[in-house]
């Protein structure tokens, strides 16, 4: 109803609005304790010979993680002829869920590979 009464003179007026409806991204909160995590990881963890950025940890662990829960990853042919690219989502544009789920993956594969986390405890967004 509050949204009605804001829109309703410009509707009125013939102005043309669209609307969109979906479930809310990640939070700044959020934002920082995966990158936080990610930092750990990177600065704690060899892979493939050598320290990692953080950016590539965050690719090596969204694909992994999409891996793990049967979701999509493509693995496409490069556009300039020399090797392979792993095509997916974002982590900017995933839900709250998401990257919940994607830390809570990151927190496990780490204790598994002896990764000690410095990022305090993700709190649940709540929606009103």
């Amino acid at each position: 109803n509050a949204l009605y009464q804001t829109l309703k003179p410009y509707l009125l007026a013939e102005h043309q609005y669209e609307l969109t409806v979906k479930p809310a991204t990640r939070s700044s909160d959020a934002n920082a304790r995966l990158h936080a995590m990610l930092t750990d990881v990177a600065k704690q963890v060899e892979w493939s010979g050598m320290k990692r950025g953080v950016d590539t940890w965050k690719r090596l662990m969204t694909a992994s993680w999409l891996r793990a829960t049967n979701e999509q990853v493509e693995i496409l042919p490069a556009v300039d002829g020399h090797g392979v690219d792993v095509i997916y989502e974002k982590t900017s544009r995933m839900t709250s869920a998401q990257v919940s789920s994607l830390m809570e993956y990151i927190e496990c594969w780490g204790a598994e590979n002896g990764v000690r986390f410095s990022a305090p405890e993700f709190q649940q967004e709540t929606t009103s």
